[in-house]
């Protein structure tokens, strides 16, 4: 199923040019952020994902334009765009990560009140992704 291009139109950023700048290189690091969160189960990646977007938007319509149509990552920008939706594959996937990132930091890290405040973290935002939609609004 194509993905359909962005909402906005890519029409030239009148920010300065230190402050489009700025932005790109936040896009490119959040990209790459993604991309190891990808690989590495204790780091998240969509979150990165999602600032790559937003920090390209206003800087690069160019990287946007990829990021937007790319057959795979481009469909999670879309939905978070168009609702906040968050498919229910990908609530599962956090909750897990999250659950055996707090099981290891219960094992493994020191100081207790530095792991029960992150445990507190991610179970404030675990519960906040799964009042997130799944679907678009009206589909």
């Amino acid at each position: 199923m194509p993905i359909p291009p962005p909402d906005n139109d890519l029409t030239p950023l009148r920010s300065p040019r230190v402050v489009r700048w700025a932005f790109g290189v936040l896009a490119v690091v959040c990209l790459v952020l993604a991309v190891v969160g990808a690989i590495l189960p204790v780091m998240p990646a969509v979150p990165f994902l999602l600032l790559a977007a937003w920090a390209a938007s206003h800087s690069s319509p160019r990287l946007e334009r990829w990021l937007v149509t790319h057959p795979y990552l481009g469909r999670y920008i879309v939905a978070w765009r168009r609702g906040g939706v968050v498919p229910r594959r990908a609530k599962w996937v956090a909750t897990v990560m999250m659950s055996g990132s707090a099981i290891g930091m219960l094992l493994f890290i020191g100081p207790r009140w530095f792991v029960l405040a992150a445990i507190a973290t991610m179970a404030a935002v675990g519960a906040w992704l799964w009042r997130r939609p799944e679907r678009m609004p009206g589909a």
